[in-house]
């Protein structure tokens, strides 16, 4: 049995960390946190940090005990200075609410990458486990909209930088630019983006704590893991009735199937795939040849199978990238944005239009 920590920093983390609670719950009630023992093979610890009180009180399926809150007014801002001097202050209890869990065979931090305090607490957190632990941790990122605004995408270049930079043993990428994709209202498309993280994690945990006819364990993942630029994407379809398990595996690697834009046959470097269902629906012929597709492309491919009597074929994919051309695309965008920011802040320092206003009346005083 693995023994698994899940931590989720900020708004976005603490949402997509409870979208993950109500699935391993396996209710919709927001009493079932109260009532029902998680469905995980494994032994999970679930974490949310927030300097937002009022976003670890609108989670409905993280137990209170499992919510940290940082006392910092109402957040910060979207100013990662400020988040990082935050987490410096409180580091010692963070860490101390995380070690009181005991030890773990492997981590991860949820954060979205634009915020104020997932996109700082993370490279930090991250960090801090690193050099005081000897288990993996791997981020799993979600990027902005590419018009959500000036800070969001600065925010999200120099998180992205600074995770890199603090010992991650991986990112794994996601994109609210799916959120185009889902139609819907505001919420319903961000529910739908944290609902399909969640659901990938959790059945990439599943996966790793299961008998296959074909294995994959923790140490296949790390290998996957260990390959490429450090970046790395998930992709996940579950077939409908009658489709053949290849046209499943097809369309999980397909870029409506993945979490970050890719194409994955010039830009992956390492994979593992994992096909779910009905032994009778899970043809071996066809995920050899789709599987030896894949690995003519990108080099090794872990593959493992299985076997769950009645359930429809369902493929996962992990998938290290070597290159991504539309993360490159994010940093062409954010440079114009971090210039953008800079150069407003030298013009109002140096012009003062407005302190040139109010000087008109120095030495004057009102007459009634």
């Amino acid at each position: 049995m693995l023994n698994i920590l899940i931590v989720g920093n900020g708004q976005c983390g603490n949402r997509i960390l409870d979208a993950i609670n109500r699935e391993a719950f396996g209710k919709k009630s927001r009493l079932a946190k109260f009532y029902s023992q998680q469905k995980y093979k494994s032994n999970v610890q679930t974490i949310a940090i927030n300097t937002a009180v009022n976003d670890l009180k609108e989670m409905k399926f993280t137990k209170a005990k499992d919510r940290i809150h940082i006392p910092h007014l109402h957040g910060v801002g979207a100013n990662r200075n400020v988040g990082k001097h935050v987490f410096e202050d409180n580091k010692t209890h963070i860490m101390r609410q995380i070690e009181e869990r005991g030890n773990f065979d492997v981590c991860f931090v949820i954060t979205s990458a634009s915020g104020g305090t997932g996109s700082s607490f993370t490279p930090m957190l991250v960090k801090e486990l690193k050099e005081r632990h000897d288990y993996p941790v791997y981020a799993v990122v979600v990027l902005p909209f590419r018009e959500e605004g000036t800070l969001y995408l600065q925010n999200a270049a120099f998180c992205l930088r600074d995770i890199r930079e603090s010992g991650a043993d991986g990112i794994i990428l996601a994109d609210n630019q799916f959120l185009k994709q889902m139609g819907g209202n505001v919420e319903s498309a961000y529910n739908g983006i944290n609902d399909m993280v969640a659901r990938r994690l959790l059945f990439l945990l599943d996966a790793l704590d299961s008998e296959m006819m074909m294995v994959t364990d923790l140490g296949d993942f790390k290998t996957v893991m260990s390959g490429g630029a450090g970046l790395a994407t998930i992709g996940f379809y579950e077939a409908d009735t009658d489709m053949p398990v290849r046209s499943a595996i097809q369309k999980a690697l397909s870029p409506s199937g993945l979490l970050f834009s890719s194409d994955v046959y010039k830009e992956a470097s390492r994979a593992m795939v994992i096909i779910r269902g009905d032994k009778e629906r899970l043809s071996i012929d066809e995920i050899s040849t789709e599987v030896e597709k894949l690995s003519s492309a990108v080099g090794h491919v872990f593959k493992g199978i299985i076997v769950r009597n009645g359930e429809l074929p369902q493929v996962l994919a992990v998938l290290t990238l070597e290159s991504a051309s539309e993360l490159e695309n994010l940093y062409s965008i954010a440079v114009d944005a971090i210039k953008y920011e800079r150069d407003k802040k030298e013009r109002v320092a140096t012009v003062k239009e407005v302190d040139r206003a109010f000087s008109q009346i120095d030495g004057m005083d009102p007459s009634y």
